[in-house]
């Protein structure tokens, strides 16, 4: 059975920082982009960054670009989504999420497994 779970989600003050982590399990991920999404209420579901599977690119989106940085650590199936200068704007629930093979997906019907979310709150 696949699981994606992320955890590190919280309260943070407006201008602080917080680092969440995917933890993948039931296969291997090795040819799977990793993404990150996340939901804020009564919003869609918005694309963040996404890391290839051998974690040599990324790519964000322009919203986090310059604040949020994604690794990944193959050996432990786990890869990272460290946010920094966080302003309220950034409240939302944040989901990981794999893509089989696919280059840079942005959108969510790309992704074939997805976390059930941790939610990151930014105050201001």
């Amino acid at each position: 059975q696949v699981q994606l779970v992320e955890s590190g989600g919280g309260l943070v003050q407006a201008g602080g920082s917080l680092r969440l982590s995917c933890a993948a399990s039931g296969r291997t991920f090795s040819w799977y982009t990793m993404g990150w999404f996340r939901q804020a209420p009564g919003k869609e579901r918005e694309f963040v960054g996404c890391i290839s599977w051998k974690g040599g690119s990324t790519y964000y989106a322009d919203s986090v670009k310059g604040r949020f940085t994604i690794s990944r650590d193959s050996a432990k199936n786990t890869n990272y989504l460290q946010m920094n200068s966080l302003s309220p704007e950034d409240t939302a629930v944040y989901y990981c999420a794999a893509a089989y093979l696919t280059v840079v997906p942005v959108r969510r019907s790309e992704y074939n497994y997805w976390g059930q979310g941790t939610q990151v709150t930014v105050s201001s």
